[in-house]
């Protein structure tokens, strides 16, 4: 039986139309329960959508959960030990806790991160999970990069206009919004040395965050290709077996 759920939930080429119902269910349960979020008012009626939701996604939790050593490197019972504590258990749980009457309504927040339960039922998500994980060095790199680059300009704003920004977190703060182009104005350089450095933040902050678009466009592009190329070994007929052929002739002959 197991093996059956586990086929359920993950075996997303294979298990036909009860696994896209499967997933259906999930995704539309994880998206209806932040509806209430977008209210002000508690209406009584979204208390009968928060219970139907929590079931629906709590089952899914546990199912797998009792699942976890098909996928996981550790095998039983130190597989369910862990499955708790992966990324997304952890959000999974995290959203359910108010729901549950274990953290204070004040938490409710949190119910909005059921949005990342839709994630693993997602086709598309695995074509990003494989061209950020294909590209995870080139990408952080360029994050060492961007942070090297945050530190050094606030730094350099900080000692230079000490009137300006009162505490180095002001300073990290507007580095970052000037490295990502957005420049709320709040909080900007008065000296000529200060503009100065700000427009040179500017202008290779744009360069800096331009870089990681390049890189993840040209691995979708590459995965894309890859798929195609793969679809299309997948449609060609088999080859006919030219050797058996000729013994076939020879012996004829």
């Amino acid at each position: 039986m197991r093996k059956t759920i586990y086929s359920l939930i993950f075996y997303k080429d294979s298990r036909g139309l009860t696994g896209r119902i499967y997933d259906f269910i999930v995704s539309a349960a994880a998206l209806i329960s932040i509806i209430p979020l977008l209210f002000k008012t508690w209406y009584p009626f979204f208390d009968k959508i928060e219970t139907f939701t929590l079931y629906i996604l709590f089952l899914d939790y546990i199912l797998r959960w009792i699942v976890h050593d098909f996928r996981s490197r550790y095998g039983k019972p130190r597989a369910f030990l862990v499955y708790p504590f992966t990324p997304m258990a952890v959000i999974s749980l995290l959203c359910m806790l108010p729901s549950l009457g274990l953290l204070d309504e004040n938490f409710r927040i949190l119910r909005m991160f059921r949005i990342f339960r839709m994630i693993p039922y997602m086709r598309t998500f695995d074509m990003v999970a494989r061209v950020f994980k294909r590209e995870k060095k080139t990408l952080l790199s360029v994050l060492y990069i961007a942070l090297g680059y945050i530190f050094i300009s606030a730094l350099v704003m900080f000692v230079n206009e000490p009137e300006t920004f009162n505490t180095f977190y002001d300073a990290i703060y507007w580095a970052t919004i000037t490295l990502t182009a957005v420049g709320y104005g709040d909080i900007y350089p008065v000296t000529n040395i200060g503009k100065f450095i700000s427009m040179l933040s500017s202008i290779f902050g744009i360069a800096i965050i331009a870089l990681p678009a390049g890189i993840v466009t040209a691995g979708f592009m590459e995965e894309i290709n890859s798929t195609v190329r793969d679809s299309d070994e997948n449609d060609k007929p088999e080859a006919p077996d030219i050797t058996a052929a000729e013994a076939e002739v020879d012996k004829n002959e």
